[in-house]
């Protein structure tokens, strides 16, 4: 049996495969994030550790008798956070969070002190990354700074408590800022930039190398036996790749979790930071990826669901039911909630809704926003695109492929074959189990094959022109919105 366990910033997602690769079980553990401020976002990495022991509890009892026959673990995560310890592997402050928006100067400031930046990192400063966290803690909080000893990424704080190893695999490094892509190694030069040194950073591995075992006490804690290997795993969007299958030049994916990823394998390090897509290492060696990013996508629908006390699934309902014409009137959708990245690298643009009237009802609303995050996946197909990326079709993964309404309506806008697949769901925690597997001696020819496809949503030509008016207004909205007022 392979363990994944993806840390996402909603929920810690555990999966077992069996021993042919088929999923077995899949248990979950909710989260919440901590907005202490405007435009903040941190969780406490406790949070993680006890989250994770609660999910598995309950992989646990779905599992049976098979779970203690986990022979290996792969860890997936969401990037970029800051998780900051002391010399005694203390953790000194609150995880700051892939969409956290406070180092905006910060970014400004690392440009400048690194000229080689986007030849180096093959990516744009941005707040979401790790490198101007750091310098936004040496300029506020610069006691805490010098008393950091190592900087961590999310999952790789949940393999110190598993294996007590201070690791990290290159895929997920990639979102530091601090990592030599094309090399696939720590930047000296990268680094110092940023007030940090190498001593502090943890050892990279690739993503399917046996990167430590369980420790005696966590694997009784979890019902498991001696010798578990734990893989060096992958950022959540590498780890959701290889669970699609996702690992030759030309594949990819769309991910509809807390953030919409557009993602594309390639042979080689192609950086295009212009368009604000990012380059990364992929979880395989020898392999990079491109990735669009919107950073709100399925939280969305989430947020909007709080907002009307009604569940998603009821929502849904309530917005297939809804006639074409009251669909083409509903009102247009911004889902900038967290400020965006690709293609336009601002921190503040704002969610918006446009062309509200008292005839619009909650199903109005319901579908402008996922109108709304499609023509945001259609900027980043775009942007992909002007990189010189082929995309022919892509394969839905994450909590949003659950919605075959979606999918079609992404379909439609992308004016592309969507693909759905038995599992897709289970995102970067099956990716991660996979990795598991390869790290036990699993080939990667047979371990990372495409799931069994459950539906494909091809585009419907009437439906995409009739979405192209709206969609230039949706551009549009943007393009005139007034100034924003950055907070010092």
């Amino acid at each position: 049996m392979y363990l994944g366990i993806d840390l996402g910033t909603s929920e810690v997602k555990v999966v077992l495969l069996d021993e042919a690769g088929g999923l077995l079980a899949v248990a979950g553990e909710s989260l919440s994030v901590s907005r202490p401020r405007p435009g903040w976002s941190e969780q406490q990495p406790e949070d993680w550790w006890q989250a994770t022991g609660l999910a598995i509890a309950k992989l646990r009892d779905k599992a049976g008798a098979a779970f203690a026959h986990v022979r290996a673990i792969g860890l997936s995560g969401q990037m970029h956070g800051a998780v900051l310890l002391d010399a005694q592997n203390q953790v000194l402050r609150p995880a700051i969070l892939w969409n956290d928006l406070r180092s905006v100067a910060e970014c400004q400031a690392l440009t400048a002190a690194a000229p080689r930046l986007h030849q180096l990192a093959g990516n744009l400063a941005m707040p979401g990354f790790t490198a101007p966290k750091l310098l936004w803690v040496a300029r506020h909080e610069p006691k805490l700074f010098a008393a950091i000893a190592t900087v961590l990424l999310p999952k790789d704080y949940l393999r110190l408590r598993m294996t007590g190893a201070k690791l990290c695999d290159t895929s997920d490094a990639s979102g530091t800022l601090w990592l030599d892509v094309a090399r696939r190694d720590w930047s000296d030069e990268l680094l110092a930039a940023s007030g940090m040194r190498r001593e502090q950073m943890p050892q990279l591995v690739e993503g399917l190398q046996a990167a430590g075992t369980l420790l005696p006490e966590v694997a009784a804690a979890w019902g498991l036996g001696d010798g578990v290997i734990v893989a060096g795993g992958a950022g959540d969007g590498a780890a959701s790749a290889v669970g699609i299958g996702a690992v030759e030049p030309g594949d990819g994916f769309l991910s509809l979790g807390t953030s919409g990823v557009m993602f594309v394998v390639d042979d080689s390090f192609r950086p295009n930071p212009a368009s604000a897509l990012h380059t990364f290492c992929h979880a395989l060696p020898g392999r990079w990826n491109q990735m669009s990013v919107m950073l709100a996508a399925a939280s969305c629908l989430r947020w909007f669901c709080k907002l009307t006390s009604v569940d998603e699934a009821s929502l849904l309902q309530e917005i297939e039911a809804m006639p074409d014409e009251a669909r083409a009137s509903a009102p247009v959708f911004l889902p900038y909630l967290s400020g965006e990245r690709t293609p336009h690298n601002d921190p503040f643009a704002p969610g918006v809704f446009w062309g509200l009237t008292q005839a619009h009802d909650r199903a109005a609303l319901g579908y402008a926003v996922l109108e709304g995050v499609s023509f945001g996946m259609v900027d980043g197909l775009d942007a992909l695109r002007a990189a010189g990326t082929a995309v022919s079709s892509l394969s839905l993964v994450g909590g949003g492929a659950r919605s075959p309404f979606w999918a079609q309506l992404l379909a439609d806008a992308l004016q592309l074959d969507i693909l759905t697949h038995v599992g897709s769901e289970a995102g970067g925690a099956l990716g991660a189990a996979r990795l598991g597997w390869l790290a036990a001696g699993g080939d990667i020819s047979s371990v990372c094959t495409r799931p069994p496809v459950q539906a494909v949503y091809q585009p419907d030509a009437t439906r995409h022109q009739a979405l192209q008016t709206r969609l230039q207004l949706f551009r549009d909205i943007y393009r005139s919105r007034p100034a924003p007022q950055q907070e010092a």
